[in-house]
């Protein structure tokens, strides 16, 4: 049970409690009422912006009216405001600052600008209208000194007085011409009256500087001329051979894995017993015997075979749906038709020679000078075209650009008079390559 002397308590500190009264601080109005819009007559506020640059506090800057306008006799005097004034500064030791209005001007302004004076006692609010103008710093050592008309005419050469009448009386081709040629220059400065070149400026030469380093990393003809003979559908050659029988090496270009794949012993015996070999090719046909029978020609019996089991694959494609191209016939199909090829060569000739079962003209150009390759290596680089020609089913012309390009030169032997003319391919050292045409510009 409690009673009335239990209750607690207040602390001595809560007796006083807190102030009934508020405390009146001298602060501002909420709210600020304008007293008045004022438009100067003279000396505007400016409100100026720099884009880029830093301007010191201490620069005074000068203000420029325009002459039209302060000579203006108007019957109505205008604001300043409404005129347009230009301020500037030399007092940095390096750079000249402009002040401009960049804001379209006209009748009526697209935005007005306005600066406000607030009186905090009062809480009267007094806005002027104000000028938005944009500073702009310009390097001192830039700007050339004004010559009289006296020195230009001076300093002008003939091919400037060239110019100038081209500009006054040239066709319009010719006026372009001049216009190129002036932005694509780089002129040295010159001093009055000096024809002489002085030296040039910290900026152009910085420009010819970066233009130099650009173009040492610029190819050389010689090796866009590799770049181009890296890209073209021709065998890899090797170029630092001393030998001839070393340019074209079988085990690099066919691969000596695949070419150890190749059969030969069929037709060695069948050379041996001088019983007929079946090829569906004039130039194998007339070199086979030969060849098989000779012990010292191994590897050039193998190219021979190789080269029968690549005629084959060309003779088994057909012309394909789009123009210039071939259709290679079904996996089956061309095992039975290279037999008895063992499936690594059928597989390393049809992805060398074709591509997802279509043969571009790439693939039937990189056939073509592999074939004249393989020619070259089994008549001993020296090959009557006649055969080749006919397997694969093209003009004299065509064939003599395939020589051209592993580096042959084709030549007639005979005359037709007698009948006896023939067009004989030779592959000797130094090669003959088509050379990169390099087409020269148009004339304007």
């Amino acid at each position: 049970m409690g009673d009335g002397s239990s209750k607690k308590r207040k602390r001595d500190g809560d007796a006083a409690g807190k102030p009934k009264k508020k405390v009146v601080l001298d602060a501002p109005p909420a709210t600020a009422k304008v007293s008045s819009v004022l438009r100067p007559k003279s000396c505007p506020p400016v409100i100026a912006t720099t884009p880029g640059l830093e301007v010191p506090r201490n620069v005074v800057f000068h203000s420029y009216q325009s002459k039209d306008e302060a000579r203006s006799k108007s019957k109505q005097p205008r604001h300043t405001i409404d005129k347009e004034i230009l301020l500037h500064s030399t007092a940095h030791r390096s750079l000249d600052y402009t002040a401009r209005e960049e804001e379209p001007r006209g009748s009526k302004p697209l935005m007005k600008h306005y600066v406000g004076v607030y009186d905090p006692k009062t809480g009267k609010l007094e806005v002027v209208e104000a000028k938005k103008m944009v500073v702009r710093g310009q390097v001192r050592a830039k700007q050339l000194p004004t010559a009289s008309a006296k020195d230009i005419g001076a300093r002008q050469t003939n091919m400037e007085r060239k110019t100038d009448l081209g500009q006054t009386f040239g066709t319009k081709k010719a006026k372009k011409a001049i216009r190129e040629n002036v932005l694509n220059a780089i002129a040295p400065e010159k001093k009055p009256g000096d024809g002489s070149p002085t030296k040039i400026d910290n900026a152009a030469r910085a420009m010819l500087d970066s233009v130099g380093a650009l173009t040492s990393q610029m190819a050389t003809r010689e090796q866009l001329q590799a770049v181009v003979d890296e890209a073209k559908p021709v065998p890899k050659a090797n170029l630092e051979a001393t030998e001839i029988q070393d340019v074209y090496d079988p085990d690099v270009i066919i691969g000596s894995d695949i070419l150890n794949l190749v059969p030969i012993r069929e037709w060695q015996e069948k050379a041996r017993h001088k019983e007929g070999i079946q090829i569906p090719s004039r130039f194998i046909a007339a070199r086979v015997n030969a060849i098989a029978t000779n012990d010292d020609a191994l590897t050039r019996l193998r190219v021979l075979r190789y080269m029968g089991f690549v005629l084959l694959f060309y003779l088994g494609t057909k012309p394909g749906k789009q123009k210039g191209t071939r259709q290679l016939p079904s996996r089956e199909k061309l095992r039975e038709l290279l037999s008895p090829a063992p499936e690594a060569v059928v597989e390393n000739i049809r992805r060398k020679f074709s591509d997802a079962g279509t043969m571009r003209k790439f693939h039937i150009d990189l056939l073509m000078t592999h074939c004249c390759v393989f020619a070259c290596i089994v008549d001993n680089f020296e090959v009557d075209t006649e055969n080749l020609r006919d397997d694969l089913r093209i003009d004299q012309g065509s064939i003599n650009k395939f020589f051209h390009e592993i580096g042959g030169r084709v030549k007639p032997v005979g005359s037709k008079a007698e009948g006896r003319q023939a067009n004989i391919a030779r592959l000797a050292l130094p090669l003959d390559f088509p050379k990169q045409r390099h087409i020269a510009p148009r004339r304007k």
